[in-house]
């Protein structure tokens, strides 16, 4: 007894007793006490728990909405590059036509169809301004539409999102007003047309002359080839020289075609052949006649050495001159050359008057007391030589039968000799004449050129609403009934009106390969496989100006060979090789670069970058507004009465139809029609209207609702 009541004192005080334990443990009021606290918090981590996922929930709507409202802006962007690569290939390919025309008008058998191509090409330009007006006029009025689009597509969203608890979304583009679209114009292209219009008669016209001229050289080169080797194993000089000379291989070449001819082969092969001949000749018999006439054919063979030795062929693309000395045929001819001039014939003095021999071994010669020539025997008195009966006809006779008769060496040498005069006489008549034609087609196709460089001035380029992006704001319009947590540890109660605010904006798709070319594409497939004629040339030429659309100089190079390729090109002249190479080498400088296919994708993004990126009146207010929310929460309704002021402030453009008609590409003289069309999202079916507006009236009446705050202790 003493003990314990020792044990109840400390330091002289009693020790006073509590109601949660005593010596045994715990009381019977400590276990109550905290099981109600264990309780309590239990039920109110609940609460917590259900308070966040009604919240994440009307985030998660709001981003969804955001998203979903940025898709119109999506399909819109694409629209437009629709729209642009239809204008932009007809701008191609009437570039084309015209550049195509004057190739063709280079060709004098081809002049027609340059003049039908130009004309082609006139026309495309034309429905391609009439497509370009139309197209910019349909996206202006789609581009209206977006806003309403946009908040159609983030109400009808944030609707199916409401599993019983309803959602309103208010979706506003940034910027709300797009920049003005319209169809560009061109002063280069202009000039273009007026140049070519002009020039076409001049430049269709030259060529004609410059063709005939090349024809004309042309036939001569052919008879000269024909002559030498061409006509084998008729005769000619080839077969002559063989069977004559006995030459072969590298010294008597053959030659199949024309094409790797020239002038210097019979020349060389003249060179060869006299040679030989000199070298080889005999006299046939031990008669003085025949030794005579054997030495005249010598002083012939070494004559014929001689005048070679000076002959020149010189050749370029650009330029021929020849010189081929002409053999005389008779002794009227003989006497304009040396041969009658040169004293080389000795003379003896034995009787009243002088004797002339053919060459110094004559048995009649003897003592020579001098020599004298042809002409010298023609204008004095000579007595004729019993022996070799020397004459100045007689050395005019030695060329005579083969140059006369077919079965000669000179006949065949002096018809190559005429042809390469004249092949020299029509070249130097086409030359000036090709250099004319040249220079006419060389300033019209820097013309079409310098218009294909200026090609984008008809793009079509836009900067819709939403271009920065979108803010959307979603707010609950039903209530949150209490859960199984309910109790009097945490009433959970009814959670009343939640909003959130989100923001998406647009980014390229780099997983996607879409073209936006390729609807068009596909409606081109078979739609000109029977067509012929210029008709065909287009068609085909407008593929390869929509392939540019996507990959640049490429699809231009291959829209321009497909028109070439019906062109027939081959000519006298060369000049319809000549101007389409200088239409192809002008493409690079041209320098089309490829436009960006990839289609846009929204993607969630701050609320204050896309605010920012919008500009304007609104963003302004909106970013203060967005400040005063973070330091007071209380005031966050402020954001929306904004929203819903600037919403009712706007004046949408309702759309009656799914399906909106931009325009109609028409391809000139083929009967091809592609329909540009946009298909508006199903949200425009009946009753889109009513979602936005009754989101519109939701989110007002949320705005003016009162507001009750409170806080948790």
């Amino acid at each position: 007894m003493a003990r314990a009541s020792m044990e109840r004192q400390v330091n002289g005080a009693m020790k006073g007793r509590s109601i949660f334990r005593d010596e045994k443990g715990s009381t019977t009021a400590g276990m109550a006490v905290a099981l109600l606290v264990t309780l309590s918090l239990l039920f109110s981590a609940a609460q917590v728990y259900r308070i966040h996922a009604a919240g994440s929930e009307v985030q998660e709507v709001a981003d969804a909405a955001a998203c979903a409202a940025l898709n119109p802006v999506a399909e819109f962007m694409v629209a437009v590059r629709v729209a642009d690569a239809a204008v932009l290939s007809l701008t191609l390919l009437g570039d084309i036509a015209y550049g195509a025309g004057v190739v063709a008008l280079c060709v004098p058998p081809a002049a027609e169809l340059g003049s039908q191509l130009v004309s082609a090409g006139q026309k495309v330009l034309k429905a391609r301004d009439a497509l370009s007006q139309k197209a910019c006029e349909g996206l202006g009025a789609l581009q209206r539409a977006l806003p309403f689009l946009a908040a159609a597509n983030g109400a009808a969203v944030a609707a199916a999102n409401g599993e019983g608890s309803g959602y309103a979304a208010m979706a506003l583009l940034l910027p709300g007003e797009g920049s003005s679209i319209a169809s560009g114009a061109s002063a280069v292209e202009e000039s273009m047309e007026e140049a070519v219009e002009a020039g076409k008669g001049e430049l269709a016209e030259a060529a004609s002359r410059a063709e005939e001229a090349a024809r004309a050289a042309e036939e001569a080169r052919a008879r000269g080839f024909a002559r030498d080797c061409g006509d084998n194993p008729s005769y000619c000089m080839y077969e002559r020289a063989g069977r004559l000379a006995g030459l072969s291989g590298a010294d008597n070449p053959l030659f199949a075609s024309v094409d790797s001819w020239s002038f210097s082969v019979p020349l060389e092969r003249a060179r060869v052949y006299y040679r030989e001949r000199l070298l080889s000749e005999r006299p046939a018999s031990d008669s003085a006649e025949e030794q005579a006439r054997s030495a005249l054919r010598k002083r012939f063979y070494a004559y014929a050495i001689s005048e070679l030795r000076e002959a020149f062929v010189h050749e370029t693309a650009d330029s021929f001159s020849a010189s081929f000395p002409r053999f005389p045929r008779n002794t009227e001819q003989m006497r304009a050359t040396r041969l009658y001039t040169e004293p080389v014939y000795p003379v003896t003095v034995d009787g009243e008057l002088p004797v002339m021999h053919a060459w110094d071994g004559c048995p009649e010669a003897g003592l020579v007391d001098y020599y004298g020539s042809a002409e010298e025997w023609e204008s004095g008195s000579f007595e004729t030589c019993p022996a070799c009966k020397f004459t100045a006809s007689a050395l005019g006779s030695v060329a005579s039968a083969s140059t006369s008769i077919d079965n000669g060496f000179e006949y065949h040498y002096d018809a190559v000799a005429q042809a390469a005069a004249d092949y020299q006489k029509a070249r130097a008549d086409a030359e000036p004449l090709s250099r004319a034609a040249k220079g006419n087609a060389e300033g019209l196709l820097d013309e079409v050129l310098a218009a294909l460089g200026d090609a984008g001035a008809f793009r079509i380029k836009a900067d819709p609403p939403g271009a920065a992006g979108c803010i959307a704001f979603v707010v609950s319009t039903g209530t949150s009934e209490p859960t199984a947590f309910e109790s009097a540890f945490a009433p959970s109660g009814t959670l009343g009106a939640r909003a959130a605010v989100s923001a998406a904006t647009l980014i390229r798709d780099e997983s996607e390969e879409a073209s936006v070319i390729g609807d068009l594409l596909d409606d081109l497939s078979g739609s000109g496989s029977a067509l012929s004629g210029v008709g065909g040339l287009v068609l085909d030429g407008w593929a390869g100006a929509l392939e540019a659309y996507s990959s640049g100089t490429e699809g231009l190079e291959n829209g321009v060979a497909a028109v070439l390729s019906g062109i027939p090109l081959a000519g006298s002249t060369g000049l319809g090789e000549w101007a389409a190479n200088g239409l192809r080498e002008g493409l690079e400088a041209v320098g089309l670069e490829p436009a960006d296919t990839a289609p846009l994708k929204p993607v969630l993004a701050g609320t204050e970058a896309v605010a920012r990126a919008g500009g304007g009146d609104w963003s302004a207010r909106y970013l203060s507004l967005r400040e005063q929310a973070l330091a007071r929460p209380e005031a966050s309704s402020d954001a929306l009465g904004l929203l819903a002021e600037r919403v009712s402030d706007e004046a949408y453009q309702r759309l009656a139809s799914l399906e909106i008609t931009l325009a109609v590409v028409e391809i000139p003289l083929t009967g091809v029609s592609v329909p540009l069309t946009v298909t508006l999202p199903a949200t425009l079916a009946e009753g889109a209207t009513g979602l936005v507006d009754g989101a519109f009236a939701a989110l007002r009446n949320i705005v003016g609702a009162p507001t009750y705050l409170e806080r948790w202790e």
